[in-house]
């Protein structure tokens, strides 16, 4: 028996566990973001050491979450009143909390460096700012707000709006308010990178390497050949020999970690349906197809029986991939004979149809598709005024258009840009497909005959243009999706509590840590599922891999809690929606450090290419390039190069250090050696070098250019810079799960 079983035996003692431990929770924490055991550390979060105000932040959510709530509801008044409706009550859709956070702990580095450089703006600053005096510009969203008839800046339109908000009531009281916070912190940002920006400067030989880097070209022929000519298998290292390789290797920055963090596998089971379920299911739905036959209510047995109560019994089915069918209105292509052939009354399935298993009652069958086509005079009901001038457009049209000018009338007048690319047509529709009015003209009217309908959209001048024979079945559709049952549920659990009890019986003893992953790696591929990789920062701890809060607190409570340690397991297999999850911790990485473990994979790969490199350039030395070509069946390849770029022209797009070997010291007619590149081994001859003409001796435009694109960018590099010294560290999920406080 798995362990749920034994679990399940004695249910009456984890209930005296839970029991016990709820007491004890509650008389010795305050719950979930108490202060139990003295002052918090961490808080929400630390910036230089120093905690992020966890009210002030709360205040910022919330400013924000009304903020963004009254942007939406605007813009759905505003679209309301243009169609003429009355306007919706938007549902409140929250605001990521993470994006908040990270703007609030950057406006709590920059304060700290306004007032380390006292960058404060007076009254007077503040008005010439916003108004675009002494020198300012008018800020781009105040000029194209308040403007007059000529759509100019007028400044006393600006003046009066902040007056009627200085004198109005409280809440446009405090709107003002906040938006002088806002201009105020965007004109000390703006002179806060002013004065890092005086710091911007570029030499005249860096101008000079920047010109010469798009100007001067080398012709090059070179013979390339790459690793892949050997296969990895040929290359089997021993454990010594990475060994080795890394302690030779591990200062370079390729095995350094970026930051602290911690690595874990997880695998998953899926709570599935059975084959058992999928024949109960059908012979359910067998049962209910008898009593569907005999109803004489289709709308009620559909509504009563279908998980998706949809009955529309005006619109005809087609087979899944005909171009006109409606979307929700279609039936497996496979069983199209079968539906033509069906009689009304005739009850079809049950059959399986995108994941949910279904019976359909042919209700009617359309027997004609129509085409037609027509001009949109727009009028929207209740426009009384509208609905006029459309009716005195309508009359002024109908006797002029015909057959022959229609589509020139289509053009010039439909409001309908639907169909304005084809003339105004619809082809092969089934009545009831259509508004009502439209319809009925396009069944009834002569073919050829122009005439027009009113419906709710304005009025439509039509033709009809042919009626073909059809056989569309009108479907009344009962579909329930499979679900897995009680027995399919409990054997799915049954099987993570076995992996998981396979997990730890492999495992025990085993102080290898590497030997750990690998049994549950092959343990989880045995259970036919696979083992992901999640990598977790310290500072800023966020998982977006699970569904359920509780699957979420438990991965950050195996990765962080104080005795966590590398090779630690789940204690027990956690529910995550549809899915059972197992997981274990595979390394704790240390900022700066790296650890053999860590990094084999790496290790591995570059051990590999590095013995490529060495057996392939071996072959490579002291020979001509067309020697070589004729050794390995290959042609010499000819390229145009610029040293500011990494492409080998068109053939080869990134190899940054071949480009660096050939802009070397070597002179036109020489050779290099072998050169490692991330394609394979290569060795160039320079053929010609064509120099730059040197018109400006000062490289101004250079110098002009690369100083505005350091500027351009400064604002982003300053503030990450800013953030990395910062230190920060974002604990709300650590700290909402009770782990670091």
């Amino acid at each position: 028996m798995a362990i749920i079983g034994k679990i399940r035996e004695r249910s009456w003692l984890i209930l005296i566990v839970i029991g016990g431990a709820l007491v004890t929770f509650i008389f010795t924490s305050q719950g979930p973001g108490g202060a139990a055991g003295g002052e918090e550390k961490y808080g929400i979060g630390t910036v230089y050491g120093e905690k992020v105000d966890i009210d002030k932040f709360g205040n910022r959510v919330d400013e924000e979450q009304e903020a963004s709530d009254k942007q939406k509801q605007d813009q759905e008044n505003q679209q309301a009143q243009q169609q003429g409706r009355q306007p919706q009550k938007i549902a409140s859709v929250p605001v990521e909390p993470t994006r908040v956070f990270n703007t609030f702990v950057q406006e709590m580095i920059l304060q700290k460096e306004y007032d380390a450089l006292g960058i404060a703006v007076s009254p007077a600053e503040f008005d010439a700012y916003l108004f675009g005096e002494q020198g300012f510009d008018v800020l781009p969203d105040i000029a194209s707000t308040f403007v007059d008839s000529a759509r100019i800046f007028d400044p006393n339109l600006l003046r009066a709006r902040i007056d009627e908000m200085e004198s109005g009531e409280a809440e446009v009281k405090d709107q003002w308010e906040k938006s002088k916070t806002y201009y105020t912190e965007q004109r000390q940002k703006q002179k806060y990178l002013d004065i890092v920006g005086q710091g911007v400067y570029v030499t005249k030989l860096e101008a000079k390497d920047e010109y010469f880097s798009k100007q001067e070209t080398k012709s090059i022929s070179f013979v390339l050949k790459k690793y892949a000519e050997i296969e990895n298998k040929d290359v089997n290292p021993t454990y010594k020999q990475l060994k080795a390789f890394y302690k030779k290797h591990k200062s370079e920055k390729k095995y350094e970690n970026k930051f602290s963090s911690r690595d874990l596998r997880y695998a998953t089971l899926k709570v599935a349906s059975s084959a058992a379920d999928s024949a109960a299911l059908e012979a359910d739905l067998t049962k209910l197809k008898e009593k569907f036959r005999a109803t004489n209510n289709d709308s009620n047995f559909v509504i009563i029986n279908s998980e998706i109560p949809l009955f529309v019994s005006q619109i005809g089915y087609k087979p899944l991939g005909d171009k006109t069918a409606k979307e929700n209105f279609t039936y497996p292509a496979d069983l199209d004979t079968v539906f033509k052939a069906a009689q009304i009354g005739d009850v079809v399935g049950p059959y399986w149809d995108n994941g949910s298993m279904k019976i359909a009652k042919v209700l009617a069958k359309k027997d004609k598709f129509l085409t037609a086509r027509h001009i949109l005079i727009g009028a929207q009901k209740g426009d009384t005024v509208g609905i006029a001038k459309a009716q005195k457009t309508t009359d002024s049209l109908i006797g002029i258009i015909t057959s022959e000018n229609f589509e020139e009338y289509v053009k010039n007048f439909t409001d309908d840009p639907g169909s304005k690319e084809t003339g105004g047509k619809y082809e092969d529709f089934l009545d009831g497909e259509m508004v009502p009015e439209f319809s009925k003209y396009a069944m009834e009217e002569p073919i050829g005959k122009i005439g027009y309908v009113q419906t709710d959209f304005g009025f439509h001048i039509m033709e009809v243009l042919e009626r073909k024979p059809a056989n569309i079945p009108n479907l009344g559709v009962i579909q329930k999706a499979i679900k897995p049952s009680e027995p399919t549920q409990d054997n799915i659990e049954d099987n993570a509590y076995s992996l998981l009890e396979s997990i730890f019986r492999k495992t025990e003893g085993t102080r290898n840590i590497n030997k750990k992953i690998a049994f549950f790696d092959t343990l989880v591929k045995n259970a036919g599922s696979i083992a992901y990789r999640i990598s977790i920062q310290d500072n800023s701890p966020l998982i977006n891999e699970f569904a359920s809060p509780f699957a979420e607190s438990e991965i950050y409570k195996l990765a962080f809690s104080e005795e966590a340690k590398a090779g630690d397991i789940l204690g027990s297999p956690i529910k995550d929606g549809d899915r059972w999850v197992v997981a274990i911790l595979t390394s704790i990485k240390v900022k700066g450090e790296t650890k053999f473990g860590d990094v084999k994979s790496i290790v591995k790969r570059e051990y590999i290419l590095d013995r490529k490199y060495r057996e392939l350039s071996g072959k490579m030395k002291a020979k001509s390039l067309e020697i070589l070509a004729k050794e390995g069946g290959r042609t010499v390849l000819k390229e145009e190069v610029l040293f500011g770029f990494t492409k080998m022209g068109n053939s080869i797009p990134d190899e940054p250090e071949i480009i660096g070997a050939i802009f070397g010291a070597l002179k036109d007619g020489e050779m290099t050696k072998p050169l490692k590149g991330k394609q394979g081994v290569y060795v160039a001859r320079i053929d010609k070098t064509i120099k730059p003409i040197v018109a400006d001796k000062n490289y101004l435009t250079e110098r002009n250019q690369l100083t505005g694109s350091i500027r351009q960018g400064l604002k982003d590099v300053v503030t990450n810079a800013l953030v990395d010294q910062a230190d920060v560290i974002d604990n709300r999920k650590l700290r909402e799960n009770g782990i670091r406080r």
